[in-house]
Parts: structure tokens; C-alpha cells; sequence
């Protein structure tokens, strides 16, 4: 491709609003081009990189087995009232209503396609002898994102590859994800991402189990724990903490007491206000759990895991309680509750970190007002003591005797084991061996493709630009004559483009007649892994400069062999993307 016939709008600033590297990048590159918030047009490079991270997904796919379709991105609404997950989204899915004849329709943009696919199967499996199978799709996907931002790594509309594994048996289940786990390692390698694979929580989609694949990035939103020693790793909604000293300190206990405590309501104005560490605070919070209010009781410098309250209180769904539901259980608005003389008698559910709380603060459940000298065992009770807290930088392992470190990570992949919540939801079901009626298990494995670029870029580059590894960049070699109009360096670049091209390399030529620093600032940016300068001085001595994108020097190649040179590295670079990992 010559450059002066593709489009390919380089910025020499950073674009209004764009906050983090790769979106700053992909913006000044050319790769994308905003038309609102949360929706982008690919431009001719950005594509070309977003193709290629389709292919590796779709060749790894192939590979594990599973069989590609394609699904409407329109949804009827019936389908997510059927399964539940119609108020589990809210307003992130995209509803609207069409007049057709005489009738109205409402139907919804394809937030993901678990429905979709589970009402397919129930209409077209029927039998034990028919599975297992694994259908996957390449497809665009839409959700109405609140704060769409960081460019591609979070808009309303992006595209996604998911697959849906349908089994007999559980152990049917666990072999299809673990060949779809393994397919997912195999991608992001060939993708060049420094990925972790982590515990996760399965969220809306529901399920059993399943595991987060991270790209690590300083500017990911997402917060990973993990293992150095073990390699126990963990997203902070699932993360276990391992176990701790828990006996409390020997000091006297002092006698429980009343303090009038106007305006201060949060944990920093309290402490503030009574001069006293966020450790020696209890926080109490009120939850409903399937409809029901519990306590829960956490240190004051502790934030509450809501993955774990809803486990360890048994309950398919658990939420904050409003502000009245707060005072009638407790007889004070929000910020005055405590464990002592709650209104109501309702379970209390504390983390283990209140074990070790001596004359500790809370609430007196009465406005404006707090208690001193609070203690377990004497001035309150506890139904049950569990992990109930987000993990932290510093917390013990749960596998084994290190640390735990926090680090930032940006999702780029998630798979689920279902089970049968939509087989069920949706009446997907099957005979087995003996005849007997059951529930196709289930489950979901979910790749952003335009998260794989993003995130890539985001962690791979440099002041200048972007680095791409060979399988992912839009052109492998970019050719930089450097005087276009001089006759020796025209024919020399044709003729190598030629043949590089017919050797099956892709090749952008920068054909434009513009300053050579005008062309290399440019090719540091788009970032295409090889470049090659023909110039009147090199040329003169039978040689070219060749310059990996990521290498600090050039080295000079002959130009009689220089396609040869050039084709046989970028074919051996394809394969691993060694010099790329090595850099």
C-alpha cells in the first residue's frame, strides 16, 4: 500500500479529551476517529489491526474445536425477560420499540447473546448424542456505557468475540472450558500481551466459576491481587485473604459511652472529630439480601466486598439499603448505625478483622451520636465472622505464606462456567442415556477485540509512539524513501516493494515527498515493526538501513539480497514475536 493513496491523518498534538496513552495514540496514529462519545470509526491502520485480532481469534477458536455462526445484534426483549437479566442490566442495555403493521415490537442491541443462543439450542438440541459442542461468533455488541472514555477500552458499541459450550455433564463442562481457557493463553501470546489469568466474579451472566484474563497496565481500571511467589491471582471482587493474626491486644477494656457527635457522619470526619485511627472504627453497613436486612460490620478503613457479604449470606441478591430502611432497622439516618441496640434484631455478619478490635468506635444508633468502649462479646454479638472485605496491597495469600500485591489491569478476555441458569430460564434441555429429561450445562467465553488492540497499545509504547508486535500491526514493513524524486532511490524502492510484496509481506510505502524527519516522526508513530530508509548516500554503497521499531540502533543490510533479508525476518518474527518479547 502507498501511503499517498491510504488515509492515514497523523496529529502532531494530543487530542482534546483523550486522558491515557492509547488513546491518545490511536487518535494521533490515525487509527480511529470519534463521532461520539463511546463510538468510533476505524480508520484504514486501525482496522487492518483490529482484522488481524480477529483472525488469531478465529484460528485459535477453530483450532479448540468450536464452530463459527452469526447472530443478530437485535434481540426481543421476551428473551431477557425469560432468563431475568432484563433488570440485572438495567439501564446499560440498549431498549427501544418499532411499529410493525398494526403492532408495536420492543426488542434491544445485543449486549452479549447467552439468550440467543440458548433459545438456537433448545430449538435445535435434543439429544446427549448431539453434544458437546462449542458455537462462537465474531459480532458487534451494544451497551449504553454510563461514562464511556479511555477511547476503545470502553465505549457503547465495540466488538466481541463469545462462545457458548453446551454439555451433557459437568465433567463435559469442565473439559470444554478448559480447552477454551487453553485457547485463550495461546491468543494473547500470539498477540503479544502481557496477560494474567485471574479468579473472577461472574457477575450479571451468573454462573459457577470462571476466570478474567488481564492486560497489565498502570491505567487499568480494573484491580488485580496477586501472588508473586504462587501465582495466585485474583480480580478484587473475588480475591481470598489469607489467614492473619487475629488475637486481640491485651488492654483493658473501658466502659462503653455515649459521645455526641454533630455533623460528623462519614469514617473521616468521625475520626477527625475524635481524634482516633479509621483501624479503631466499626463500620456498620446495612444490606437487603433477597429482600431480608443483615449487618455488616467492617473495619473503619476497610471496604466492604459485596461478592462475598452476598455468599456468605446465602442470597441470590444483595443491595445497599435505602436510607429508610436504614433508620427503621436502626433508628438513625445513614452514618449512625452500629452493632449495639440495633432497633430491629437482624443477622450481624462480621469480618474477621473485628475479632481483634479492642474500645473500638460505632454508631449508637441515634442521630449525631456515637459510642467509645464498644467490644465484641460484651456490647454485642455476631452471627457469623467471615472474610467480608476487599483484599489489599500487603494482605497474606490465601495460598500460601507471601504477600499479596495490587496491580491494574485492563479485561480483555472472561470465560464463565454457566451451568444451567439460561438452560433452565429458556427450557434448553435434552435426553440422556436412560431416557431422562435434563438441563444442558453451559458454558461462556467472552474476548473484546477491540479491547486486544487497546490494551496492547496502552502497554506497548514508547515517547514517539506506538510498538506493535509483527502479528498484530497493520502493515509489517513500512519502506522510507527518503527523496522520492531521485531516480536511483525510486527505482531501488519500487523494486523492493515489489518483491517483498510478491514474497507475501505486507509493505506500507511512504511515497509522500516530504521532509525525512517528517517521515520517520511519523513512523515512530504508527509503529510498523520494520522499518527500512533508502537513501542516495546508502544506495551508493549497495545499502539499505533497516531499524526494528523498539531497537535503538539501525543496522545496514545489502540491497541485492535486501528482500530476502527483509521476508526472512518478518516470516520468523510472525511465529512468536520473539525480538518483540525480548525488547
Amino acid at each position: 500500500m502507498l501511503w499517498s493513496r491510504s488515509f492515514i491523518p497523523t496529529m502532531k498534538e494530543t487530542p482534546e479529551g483523550a486522558e491515557i496513552p492509547s488513546h491518545i495514540l490511536m487518535l494521533r496514529a490515525g487509527l480511529i476517529n470519534q463521532v461520539m462519545a463511546g463510538a468510533y470509526t476505524y480508520l484504514p491502520l486501525g482496522l487492518r489491526a483490529l482484522k488481524k485480532a480477529e483472525q488469531i481469534v478465529r484460528q485459535e477458536m477453530d483450532a479448540a474445536g468450536a464452530v463459527e455462526l452469526l447472530m443478530p445484534a437485535l434481540t426481543p426483549i421476551g428473551l431477557f425477560e425469560q432468563s431475568g437479566r432484563i433488570h440485572a442490566f438495567g439501564d446499560v442495555l440498549i431498549k427501544f420499540e418499532v411499529k410493525r403493521q398494526n403492532r408495536k415490537v420492543q426488542m434491544a442491541l445485543g449486549p452479549t447473546h447467552e439468550e440467543t443462543i440458548t433459545d438456537l439450542v433448545s430449538h435445535q438440541i435434543s439429544s446427549y448424542r448431539q453434544m458437546p459442542i462449542t458455537m462462537y461468533q465474531i459480532q458487534t455488541k451494544f451497551r449504553n456505557e454510563e461514562r464511556p472514555r479511555f477511547g476503545a477500552l470502553r465505549t457503547s458499541e465495540f466488538i466481541m468475540k463469545d462462545a457458548y459450550s453446551f454439555d451433557a455433564t459437568v465433567e463435559g463442562l469442565n473439559k470444554s472450558y478448559d480447552a477454551m481457557y487453553a485457547a485463550y493463553c495461546r491468543i494473547f501470546e500470539r498477540c503479544g500481551l502481557d496477560y494474567l489469568a485471574v479468579e473472577a466474579e461472574s457477575g450479571p451472566i451468573g454462573g459457577d466459576a470462571s476466570h478474567e484474563f488481564m492486560a497489565l497496565a498502570d491505567n487499568g481500571e480494573d484491580t488485580v491481587l496477586h501472588c508473586k511467589d504462587c501465582g495466585y491471582a485474583a480480580n478484587q471482587e473475588k480475591a481470598e485473604i489469607g489467614s492473619r493474626n487475629l488475637v486481640p491486644p491485651e488492654v483493658p477494656k473501658q466502659s462503653l459511652q455515649e459521645v455526641p457527635t454533630p455533623g460528623a457522619a462519614t469514617i473521616e470526619q468521625v475520626t477527625k472529630f475524635l481524634k482516633c485511627p479509621e483501624q479503631q472504627m466499626i463500620k456498620t453497613l446495612i444490606y437487603v439480601a433477597d429482600g431480608k436486612p443483615i449487618a455488616v460490620l467492617l473495619r473503619g478503613d476497610h471496604d466492604a466486598n459485596q461478592g462475598k457479604v452476598r455468599r456468605e449470606a446465602g442470597a441470590a441478591k444483595v443491595e445497599l439499603a435505602d436510607p429508610a430502611l436504614v433508620e427503621q432497622v436502626t433508628g438513625a439516618p445513614i452514618g449512625f448505625a452500629g452493632p449495639v441496640g440495633l432497633k430491629q434484631p437482624i443477622p450481624i455478619h462480621a469480618d474477621r478483622e473485628i475479632e481483634k478490635i479492642v474500645n473500638g468506635i460505632a454508631g449508637a444508633n441515634r442521630a449525631e451520636t456515637h459510642l467509645t468502649g464498644v467490644n465484641f462479646g460484651r456490647d454485642f454479638q455476631v452471627t457469623q465472622f467471615a472474610d467480608l472485605r476487599n483484599a489489599v496491597d500487603g494482605d497474606p495469600c490465601p495460598k500460601c505464606c507471601s504477600k499479596l500485591a495490587v496491580r491494574h489491569a485492563i479485561e480483555i478476555g472472561h470465560v464463565f462456567k454457566l451451568g444451567t441458569k439460561y438452560s433452565d430460564a429458556l427450557s434448553a434441555r435434552f435426553l440422556d442415556q436412560t431416557e431422562q429429561l435434563k438441563s444442558i450445562i453451559m458454558g461462556c467465553y467472552g474476548i473484546g477485540i477491540n479491547r486486544i488492540v487497546a490494551s496492547l497499545i496502552e502497554t506497548c509504547h514508547d515517547a514517539n509512539g506506538i510498538l506493535w508486535p509483527m502479528t498484530l500491526a497493520p502493515y509489517e514493513v513500512l519502506l522510507s524513501p527518503v527523496k522520492v524524486t531521485d531516480p536511483a532511490t525510486k527505482e531501488a524502492t519500487e523494486r523492493l516493494y515489489s518483491e517483498l510484496t510478491a514474497a507475501g509481506i505486507e509493505v506500507l510505502l511512504d511515497d509522500r515527498d516530504v521532509r525525512a524527519g517528517v517521515k520517520f516522526k511519523d513512523a515512530d508513530l504508527i509503529g510498523i515493526p520494520l522499518r527500512v530508509v533508502i537513501g542516495e548516500r546508502g544506495l551508493k554503497d549497495g545499502k539499505l538501513e533497516m531499524k526494528w521499531r523498539w531497537s535503538k540502533e539501525a543496522e545496514w543490510i545489502d540491497v541485492a539480497s535486501a528482500s530476502q533479508t527483509i521476508a526472512e525476518l518478518v516470516i520468523d518474527e510472525r511465529k512468536e514475536n520473539q525480538r518483540f518479547r525480548g525488547r
